[in-house]
């Protein structure tokens, strides 16, 4: 399930964030993203429990920060282990762009573990030419979607569909599918469970100097960035990453279209909204998969 607060809302009572689980420099200038086993099933939790109150995370992002940001923005948490998305913000769904490397990276090393060196680029450096390569190991495009797709499916994400085709012709097919918040967060926190994905996540731990904006701040963030624009030219920023917090990791996407439709004002906006979480760590409450 998934809950979303509006400024109104947390004035009410219930939004987020004592999340009480179990244990169980320069900027180099960007361009744009061209773009089964069974599954270990996170351990069970109870639903989250949840207090708008002055100070917390839910609080100070709705009534300090929101109101600063020049742009629409999205947030969402989910501890491993949980099944309860918690969603703060107005951004909720669109492209993928390279965030889609995660789940593909997955797929072509599983087909194939001999693909690590395109792996390690598309995901530490976010190379396009390497993601193409990984794309075209998978088969025909048909395949590769429906691979990939597939690795979504395991990770809990039962919606997202993945393209064969290029909707926009200057970018790849897997970076165009639309790959909500909720979505995403579900994949993200069921990641870490699915075989083989200790080779992607560690990847995800070496992201390159140049991309360490918003999550990449982050002590031990396991995380990946996207970033393309819409027909008008105005920059979608986003990322996903495993954050570590008391009492094993949690999932957390983060997304911006900024005002003024840039790239830099997008990464701006993530790492403004990753110093709230920073100051936030200790309320959270992470989940870990369930032994096996």
């Amino acid at each position: 399930m998934s809950a979303r607060y509006s400024r109104a809302a947390v004035f009410g009572a219930v939004a987020l964030l004592a999340v009480a689980l179990p244990g169980c420099g320069s900027k180099p200038v960007m361009v744009p993203d061209n773009a089964s086993a069974a599954a270990v099933a996170p351990t069970t939790a109870p639903p989250a429990s949840v207090a708008a109150m002055p100070g917390t995370l839910a609080w100070d992002f709705v009534n300090q920060l929101e109101p600063t940001l020049a742009g629409k923005v999205g947030i969402g948490l989910l501890p491993l282990g949980s099944t309860q998305v918690v969603e703060l913000g107005d951004w909720t769904t669109g492209p993928a762009w390279s965030t889609m490397k995660v789940p593909l990276s997955l797929a072509a090393l599983r087909a194939n573990s001999g693909e690590i060196g395109a792996a390690t680029n598309a995901i530490e450096y976010s190379n396009n030419t390497a993601a193409d390569t990984l794309w075209q190991s998978l088969g025909t495009p048909e395949v590769a979607a429906q691979t990939v797709q597939a690795v979504l499916r395991e990770g809990g994400d039962t919606a997202t569909t993945v393209p064969a085709t290029r909707a926009r012709a200057d970018f790849s097919a897997f970076g165009q599918a639309d790959w909500s918040i909720t979505n995403q967060l579900t994949f993200a926190a069921h990641l870490p469970c699915l075989p083989g994905s200790d080779a992607v996540t560690s990847l995800m731990g070496k992201i390159s100097a140049g991309q360490r904006w918003g999550l990449g701040n982050l002590d031990g963030a396991l995380f990946k960035g996207g970033w393309g624009p819409d027909t008008n030219g105005n920059y979608l920023v986003r990322q996903i990453g495993l954050i570590p917090v008391d009492g094993g990791q949690i999932a957390i996407a983060i997304a911006t279209q900024a005002n003024s439709g840039t790239f830099d004002d997008g990464t701006t906006i993530l790492t403004k909204i990753t110093d709230l979480i920073q100051k936030h760590l200790t309320e959270l409450r992470g989940g870990t998969c369930a032994a096996h």
